[in-house]
């Protein structure tokens, strides 16, 4: 069993060149790589290991598990130590990339006498560039979650019963998600974000603040776990907020979406409108050489003119963005916020989430996953964005 799949040889060549010419760049003379996520994206396969590029553009597997990969460049080993012994002193770094942002400090620091000659510096920047910029690979990938994602929405009115609970609908959504194909991994770095398949929100639970860096947050099943759906009873005039995992091969779309039971108001209504409005503005914005906190800027000057600011992004507690890279995790770069340094690229894929919480009533706006392409952006959720009546 070879560890790059056949199909995906050129394909993991070229990120392998993009990563080594950005190595190049910077001074490095390699990088090492043990996230899972980074694992995947420059093997084709997730595996327990590392992966070593060097700025000439050489990769090789260390591979402590499964066992049975095969290939030129994959040797296996039972610690981090016997990488130095199987490369040689004669190509040992004189500077080495590790991935100081995703990996615990004691790993840093055993990895650190793994090279004890090399100057150590920080590889994740390195990593999260490379892999803000999709290839056209990657976006058909992207392109077919979307299709899955639209097909399983389409079925979500289908499944709700008068007098469900908030959980009873999710649970029946997540059903709906895994028989569509979906793989149920919502992949997330960072230390402030874990969620189970995606989040629900109905009616007063959208207020609820949480501890997480997600645009809305709601109280959860238990304390353990405060964020989503807290199994409160959908009522008349509540809405709900869809904002489920679309992991259907191994990279993600984010797609919100939000129906109703009976008459939610004018203000709702307004406000749903208003982040329909933000988008339309936003994708004919967004294109190659733009500011990403310029869309942040123009969302807000929106919702300003419309008077709504109260509402945007939280009521008791407020999200500081409304966009981000997606792709094999869901909080890739560019960021949109305020104070982001991003500045758009083609080939970026990017979630805009602007969303409102009305009292009582609960959370409306959309979100849609994007390609950023010369002439704006390209829509791969292509979803119906109006409110929807459940029944």
């Amino acid at each position: 069993m070879n560890i790059i799949p056949l199909s995906m040889e050129q394909e993991i060549a070229g990120r392998v060149s993009r990563i080594a010419g950005e190595l190049s760049a910077r001074g490095m003379d390699a990088i090492l790589l043990s996230d899972f996520a980074n694992l995947y994206y420059t093997s084709g396969r997730v595996f327990c290991g590392y992966a070593y590029i060097t700025a000439t553009g050489e990769v090789t597997y260390f591979v402590k598990r499964p066992i049975g990969l095969e290939g030129d460049n994959v040797a296996y080993i039972r610690k981090p130590e016997q990488i130095a012994e199987m490369l040689g002193a004669g190509k040992m770094p004189g500077c080495i990339a590790l991935e100081m942002g995703r990996s615990s400090f004691n790993e840093i620091e055993r990895l650190k006498k793994v090279f004890p000659c090399a100057q150590v510096v920080d590889g994740t920047p390195v990593m999260n560039s490379v892999r803000a910029v999709k290839s056209e690979f990657e976006i058909s990938k992207l392109k077919t979650c979307g299709i899955h994602h639209e097909t399983a929405y389409g079925n979500i009115k289908k499944v709700y019963r008068e007098g469900m609970t908030d959980i009873e609908l999710q649970i029946e959504i997540e059903r709906i998600l895994r028989s569509e194909g979906c793989l149920g991994q919502f992949r997330i770095a960072g230390d402030t974000m874990e969620l189970f398949m995606g989040n629900l929100l109905c009616g007063y639970n959208a207020e609820t603040p949480s501890p997480y860096d997600f645009a809305m947050g709601g109280g959860g099943l238990d304390e353990s776990l405060p964020v989503g759906c807290n199994g409160s009873l959908i009522r008349p005039g509540n809405t709900v907020m869809v904002d489920m995992c679309g992991n259907f091969n191994g990279y993600m779309t984010d797609m919100t979406r939000v129906f109703r039971i009976g008459e939610i108001g004018e203000l709702a209504r307004k406000a749903h409108s208003l982040s329909i409005t933000i988008h339309h503005r936003l994708a004919t914005m967004a294109k190659p050489g733009v500011e990403a906190k310029a869309l942040y800027e123009e969302a807000m000057k929106i919702v300003k003119d419309a008077g709504l600011e109260e509402y945007f992004m939280g009521l008791k507690q407020k999200a500081g963005f409304i966009g981000h890279g997606v792709g094999i995790e869901v909080n890739e770069l560019p960021v949109i916020a305020p104070r982001s340094r991003d500045v758009l690229q083609a080939g970026n894929v990017i979630a805009l989430e602007p969303k409102f919480v009305i009292p009582q009533v609960g959370a409306v706006g959309i979100e849609n996953t994007y390609v950023v392409r010369d002439s704006g952006l390209e829509c791969l959720t292509n979803f119906p964005e109006e409110i929807q009546e459940l029944y």
